[in-house]
C-alpha cells in the first residue's frame, strides 16, 4: 500500500473512532446471496462489474452486503445509534471510462438509529468530516440516482466534479431482507480519488 494512503486511512480511523465509530473488518469474498439480497442478480448492471471466482463466490464490489450482515447483530446487543465504518478493498470491472480502477480502496460508514428528520444534515456533516480530514477543501454536495440505492447525495470535488463520495439513507427498500427497519444514513467513499 502507498505510504501517502495509509497515513489517509490511519487519519480517518482517528476521526471516525474520535467521533464514536466502531470500526470492522469483513471478508473480501463475497457470496451470490449476499449481493441478491442488494438487488443485484443476472440482470442488474453491476452484475457484469463483478470478478466472480466461482458460480457462487466473488471478490467484493463493494462493502454494503456485509456490512448489512453485521448491522444485524449489533442493532440486538448495541443501543442506538449504532454508528460502525470498514476501510478496506473492493473489485470491480469498471465501464465508466478511465476514472476508475479495478481495485479500490473504499471508506463506508453507517449510523443507524439517529432521528429520521437528521437524516440529511448528518449526511452533511459526515461527508464534510471525511472529506476535510482527506484534505479535500473544495467540495460540494449534489443529490443524484444511484442504480442500487435511487436518490443519493454525492460529494464531488475539484473543478471536474469528481464523485469521491456516495450518500444514502433509510429506511430504504434494500433493508426489508435484511429485517432492518431502523433509520439510517450510509456513505461511501473512494479513498484513491
Amino acid at each position: 500500500m502507498r505510504p501517502a494512503l495509509c497515513r489517509l486511512e490511519s487519519n480517518l480511523v482517528d476521526v471516525l473512532v474520535d467521533r464514536g465509530f466502531a470500526q470492522v473488518t469483513t471478508p473480501i469474498m463475497m457470496s451470490k446471496g449476499l449481493l441478491k439480497k442488494m438487488s443485484i442478480d443476472a440482470q442488474h448492471p453491476l452484475n457484469a462489474q463483478i470478478y466472480w471466482l466461482d458460480n457462487n463466490k466473488c471478490l467484493r464490489p463493494m462493502l454494503a452486503p456485509h456490512l448489512y450482515y453485521v448491522l444485524v447483530d449489533l442493532l440486538r446487543l448495541w443501543d442506538k445509534p449504532v454508528r460502525i465504518f470498514e476501510i478496506g478493498p473492493c473489485f470491480r470491472k469498471e465501464s465508466h471510462g478511465s476514472q476508475h480502477s479495478s481495485e479500490f480502496t473504499m471508506l463506508n460508514l453507517v449510523e443507524m438509529g439517529l432521528p429520521a428528520e437528521n437524516r440529511e444534515d448528518r449526511i452533511r456533516e459526515m461527508g464534510a468530516l471525511i472529506t476535510e480530514a482527506a484534505g479535500v477543501r473544495d467540495y460540494r454536495f449534489e443529490s443524484v440516482s444511484s442504480e442500487i440505492y435511487g436518490d443519493t447525495i454525492d460529494i464531488e470535488a475539484g473543478r471536474d466534479n469528481i464523485e469521491i463520495g456516495s450518500a444514502a439513507m433509510g429506511p430504504h427498500p434494500l433493508d426489508h431482507p435484511w429485517k432492518i427497519n431502523a433509520t439510517w444514513i450510509g456513505i461511501g467513499f473512494g479513498l484513491e480519488r
